[in-house]
């Protein structure tokens, strides 16, 4: 590896003073590191903030969940509050990589973590994300695990993260710190579709460090879950999935979350599919009459078209098993 400075943060200002002249966040390190390994990323700089003060799940004063950034993904998955109030975000993340990673990654990495497209990882391809200006080796090569959904002439690559998809549909927060202060970015913000900067994956801006995510209270009773299609069982990125949350009550839809993830260059929020579903009677002519819409505005390329059929199923599936008509 080659080699470059390295900063232990003591606290939180040091670690933003360091962020400022360039730092780079660095904590559980599982893709980071990766990445350094490759040369497809080489950071002049690390700036460790393990120790940060950001490990804490708590309920916020209106009933919704705020999660440290640098609680784990298996401390996430496991929590009484996270299980018992949003089983969607603790579904998708036992649903992530392995246990050894889920051990060590944490949820600020996570939603941060950039893309697994092969061509992206291979110094040697053509890729704008990597090198802006070059070109995008997936538009014409092997595509079959690409985006159909946000692409653009410039990147057709998916956001690889489970639990983004689980807060993408439930509306989240990201609270972030930096060296003008505290602020909030929408979860639909803060991940950017690649449009014609592909490299800019992220809404943050020089020295911001990510503190939390926080989901918002929802209407009770409240069901939800999570589903993801792969190519084998275990440790492999979605094909397709689907986060579903729905308020049903007198029987009737009042509110619905729905989000699909493997198919976009973002997690994929699906109002046409939520608004379809408002107000009626769980039915499953209603599932799959919603579920059709989930692949509105789809790009497919020569290998992927399946996913437009794939993500339909998908979250046609995840509206029977959460809404519990068949």
């Amino acid at each position: 590896m080659y080699p470059f400075a390295f900063t232990k943060a003591s606290d939180t200002r040091e670690a933003l003073n360091a962020g400022r002249r360039g730092g780079r966040y660095i904590a559980g390190g599982t893709t980071l590191v990766d990445l350094m390994r490759e040369t497809v990323e080489r950071p002049d700089s690390l700036v460790d903030i393990g120790g940060l003060p950001l490990r804490e799940v708590t309920v916020t004063e209106r009933g919704g969940l705020r999660i440290g950034a640098l609680v784990t993904m298996s401390e996430a998955a496991a929590h009484a509050k996270v299980r018992t109030l949003y089983p969607v975000v603790s579904e998708a993340l036992e649903l992530s990589a392995s246990a050894q990673l889920r051990n060590m990654a944490t949820i600020g990495g996570n939603i941060m973590q950039r893309t697994r497209c092969t061509y992206f990882r291979d110094v040697t391809a053509d890729c704008n994300k990597r090198e802006p200006g070059s070109g995008c080796a997936a538009l014409h090569g092997v595509n079959r695990t690409h985006a159909i959904l946000g692409t653009s002439d410039a990147c057709v690559a998916t956001h690889p993260s489970d639990v983004a998809v689980a807060f993408a549909a439930l509306e989240a927060r990201v609270h972030l710190l930096g060296p003008d202060g505290a602020r909030q970015v929408s979860f639909a913000d803060f991940l950017l579709r690649p449009g014609s900067t592909p490299q800019r994956e992220q809404a943050l801006r020089t020295g911001e460090l990510i503190t939390a995510v926080e989901i918002p209270a929802l209407p009770r009773p409240l069901r939800s879950g999570y589903l993801k299609v792969r190519d084998r069982q275990s440790y492999e990125f979605a094909l397709t999935s689907a986060a579903v949350a729905l308020h049903v009550r007198g029987g009737v839809i009042r509110e619905a979350k729905v989000a699909a993830g493997g198919v976009g260059t973002v997690p994929w929020k699906l109002p046409a599919v939520e608004q379809h579903l408002v107000g009626e009677r769980p039915s499953g002519a209603l599932w799959s009459a919603a579920a059709a819409m989930a692949a509105d505005g789809a790009r497919p390329l020569k290998h992927n078209r399946f996913k437009v059929e794939l993500v339909q199923r998908t979250v046609e599936r995840q509206l029977r098993v959460v809404g519990g008509a068949k």
